[in-house]
């Protein structure tokens, strides 16, 4: 085991499980239901918490993703960043999930169960943009909740910034031949405003704000006990981050939802089939290639997780916001949190039989 894995297990050791984070699963639903249930009763709020965009990204929700995210990135010693080169067949497994498994795998599912099984139950007109819309889905990996992911599953914070800081630079200039490969577009309009300030704003400025309060932590006395208060101050604010984030996504959406609930279900089998297929595979080809627990948790989880704030923007522009395209893309984010804690919950209770057999 790597030092920057000891280092995480005795974190996990020390750390206990509280009453709200051990039901988390039970939280989670109870915000969906009421995001859903807001959404329907009060929609004007909403509606106008919806409009605070710039580039198509909402502005309350990207707090809310700085208050879950923060707390994450002050674990984060930039001096030990060399330790990540340990981890290069980590890095190696969630590259070729996100990039090379994850896009085709959700265009044979697409064809599989929209085209072929569940065709007689979906609109025929709108078939091939609900298509569209799960492989824009699937296209580009997950940046901001992936922190929270590994957060809960104790994985390597060094790690999980590197494999993100990779993904986002592949997805500037991956990211649009391949949604035009497998749409079989010539061309492909990015939002990239939207792309290049969501970065910004769930990469950049969040790294610089944790590390200038880590600088500031770290020219005090006692500056261990000094992070260790702060991050359990803050832990309670980034889970209430998480719930209030929940709620508002399924108040933003939350009319769709209840207009259209068996396209919905139909619509979310092949994502969930998407995205315990690539972290499974994810999690088995770190074990088979003797990656630590810390940082295959974090690279199936990664691996798996999608970015649908790019995902929702790119389908509105190409498709229209009424599209089968933008609705696959929402259905995304209505089972992304859900379906993520599920896997956490998987890698969590599987580390025993992981480290069994693992040489490392």
């Amino acid at each position: 085991m790597s030092a920057q894995c000891e280092v995480t297990a005795k974190q996990a050791a020390g750390k206990k499980i509280g009453f709200f984070e051990h039901y988390l699963s039970v939280w989670v639903f109870l915000c969906i239901v009421a995001g859903i249930a807001l959404g329907h009763y009060f929609p004007a709020p909403f509606q106008a918490i919806g409009k605070m965009e710039i580039a198509q990204v909402n502005m309350p929700v990207a707090i809310l993703i700085w208050l879950m995210i923060i707390p994450m990135l002050l674990k984060i010693d930039f001096s030990s960043m060399h330790h990540v080169k340990e981890h290069w067949r980590g890095v190696g497994v969630t590259l070729f999930i996100n990039w090379a498994v994850k896009p085709f795998s959700m265009a044979l599912l697409g064809w599989i169960f929209i085209r072929g099984l569940f065709a007689n139950w979906l609109p025929a007109d709108q078939i091939d943009s609900y298509i569209a819309g799960l492989i824009i889905l699937a296209a580009a990996p997950c940046t901001a909740m992936v922190f929270v992911w590994s957060n809960l599953s104790d994985g390597e914070p060094n790690f999980t910034l590197t494999q993100v800081a990779l993904n986002d630079t592949i997805m500037i200039f991956a990211f649009a031949p391949i949604v035009a490969l497998l749409l079989g577009l010539s061309a492909i309009t990015v939002p990239w405003n939207t792309l290049l300030l969501s970065v910004a704003l769930y990469i950049v400025l969040p790294v610089i704000a944790a590390q200038l309060w880590r600088k500031f932590i770290y020219s005090r006395e006692n500056p261990e006990q000094l992070l260790d208060a702060a991050l359990k101050r803050l832990h309670p604010v980034s889970l209430t981050a998480l719930l209030l984030t929940l709620v508002l996504l399924f108040a933003f959406q939350g009319e769709q939802i209840l207009a259209q609930p068996v396209i919905i279900v139909l619509l979310a089998i092949p994502i969930l089939i998407q995205v315990y297929f690539n972290s499974g595979l994810a999690y088995w080809l770190n074990r088979h290639f003797g990656v630590a627990h810390c940082v295959a948790a974090p690279s199936a989880l990664i691996g798996a997780s999608n970015f649908f704030e790019l995902a929702v923007a790119t389908a509105i522009s190409l498709f229209g916001f009424n599209s089968g395209a933008a609705l696959a893309t929402v259905v995304g984010v209505l089972v992304e949190v859900p379906v993520m804690l599920s896997v956490v919950k998987i890698v969590n209770s599987s580390k025993d039989w992981y480290e069994r057999k693992s040489p490392v």
